[in-house]
């Protein structure tokens, strides 16, 4: 009896692991950056936290420390220096690289 419950278990395990979301769920990355309407560029330079915040991936904390670091070191020269801020890793820089802009 406990041998198939076992089976049955981990043949339910299995099956869902096959489906990366649920059957009534959007994929994770639904739709291109174009479609969206918060897919304008962003100026990182002018941006206040509640625009950066629109940036797939920052929240107010990400976006506030993009804000001090700006006060703290200037004008961003480039758009990759925003690599250079805490909590700005690699995965965010690349899902938004071609809406961040400098101004």
């Amino acid at each position: 009896m406990h041998r198939v419950r076992f089976a049955i278990v981990t043949a339910l395990v299995a099956l869902g692991s096959l489906a990366p979301w649920s059957a009534g769920a959007a994929p994770p990355h639904a739709g291109t950056a174009a479609s969206s309407p918060d897919a304008a560029p962003i100026n990182i330079n002018t941006a206040d936290v509640k625009e950066l915040m629109k940036l797939e991936g920052v929240g107010r904390r990400v976006a506030e420390k993009i804000v001090e670091y700006r006060d703290t070191h200037g004008p961003f020269k480039k758009a990759e220096e925003l690599r250079k801020v805490e909590g700005v890793g690699n995965g965010l820089w690349e899902r938004n690289r071609t809406r961040i802009v400098i101004k």
